[in-house]
Parts: C-alpha cells; structure tokens; sequence
C-alpha cells in the first residue's frame, strides 16, 4: 500500500519573483521610457508620488512572491442514527489531498497617498499592504479518495467528498501559514520591489509595511 505523507512539504517554496520579475521590470522601465525618473531640483520639497511611480508599481498588480506545496489527509465521517437511536451507522472518506497555497501583496492597494518621493534626494517612501494568500487550489491529479466506506445501514452522503475536499483546501492554508509562508512573501516582496524602484532610478529606497505601523 502506498505511503501518503501527512505533514506540509515545504519542497517547494520558491521565489517566482526571480526570473520573471527582472524581466517584467525591464520591460516597465523600458515602457515608460524613464522619463519619469528622479532629475535634479532646485529644492528639497517633499512630493507626493508622481505618475510614474504608481504607474510602475500597479503594473505588477499583484505580487505572487511565495509558494507552498502542501500535502494532507482528510478522514471525514457522516455518522447516522438508525432503528430509533438503537444503531449508529457510518459513511466515512479517506481523502488524499495535494495542492498549492501562494501568498503575495496585492499592489493594486497602493494609493497615491502611500508613495513619497523627494526628487533632489533621488528618495521613494512606499507604504505596502500586508502580505495575504492570494490562490489556494487543490492538484486534481495528486487529489484523489483513497477510501470509502457506508454501513449497510447508513445512506451514502454524495457531498461527503467535497466537504473532504473544503477542509483539505482550508488545512492547506492553515499549515502554510503555520509554515511562515507570509513571511516569506514579505521578504520576497520587498526584494522585488526595491529592484523596480531602483530601475526607475530611485537610490534611496524606504518601504513600510500596513500591518507593522
């Protein structure tokens, strides 16, 4: 009988800002020509942030920055009762379940209000939402039901798997939060993020984070 792991597989937590990101952030720059890049003033006014800025970082929308391969397995049961209380009888699910939880920052939040810059100083202030998941799914080809079993008493319950299949999806997201997957979207984020900044040609880069005051 095949071996089925119970706990979270942190295999694969890997960074898809790598590859992708510098190549979307050459492509940003490229568009907006850098012609929104920080020149030299004759003051050192503070400004809100300009087109540029705001522009590039919706161009990401939403940062994917971090993702969990989760394995789990669901028992669940229907127990019923029968012959006026005197028999219980049970349908149960063995539920195998696979999947993927990512989590990244959703940069579409990003208000005009939450980007300073200082031109002279070559300066960017952002303040970031949190990090959230973004995208929990179940692998439909790894995600199977190992074991079925209905007392001849009981009646088979048809939406017994997919309630399996809810609380696989939700343990899922549980273990990779317990996992520290936030943390590491955050820290991914922030790499990617100052990345494009710097293309822009901002030096000084200062990033704040929504739930961290």
């Amino acid at each position: 009988m095949p071996r089925y792991p119970f706990e979270v597989k942190r295999a694969l937590a890997h960074v898809l800002l790598g590859g992708a990101l510098v190549t979307g952030v050459a492509v940003v720059a490229f568009l907006l020509g850098r012609a929104d890049a920080p020149a030299a003033a004759a003051s050192g006014v503070e400004l809100r942030a300009t087109p540029g800025v705001i522009t590039a970082i919706h161009e990401i929308a939403r940062l994917e920055t971090t993702e969990f391969h989760v394995e789990k397995v669901v028992e669940i049961n229907d127990s019923q009762s029968r012959l006026w209380g005197l028999v219980q009888a049970k349908d149960a699910l063995l539920l195998v379940a696979a999947g993927d939880v990512v989590a990244g920052v959703d940069l579409a939040k990003v208000r005009n209000e939450d980007v300073r810059v200082d031109l002279p100083s070559r300066s960017v202030r952002v303040r970031l939402p949190a990090p959230q998941i973004v995208a929990s799914t179940l692998d439909e080809r790894a995600t199977h039901v190992y074991a079925r079993s209905t007392d001849v008493l009981a009646a088979r319950n048809e939406a017994l798997e997919g309630d399996a299949r809810r609380a696989a999806e939700e343990q899922m997201r549980k273990a990779a939060l317990d996992a520290g997957i936030l943390d590491r979207a955050r820290t991914s984020a922030d790499r990617g993020l100052r990345a494009l900044l710097q293309s822009l040609g901002y030096d000084d880069i200062e990033l704040d984070w929504a739930d961290r005051g």
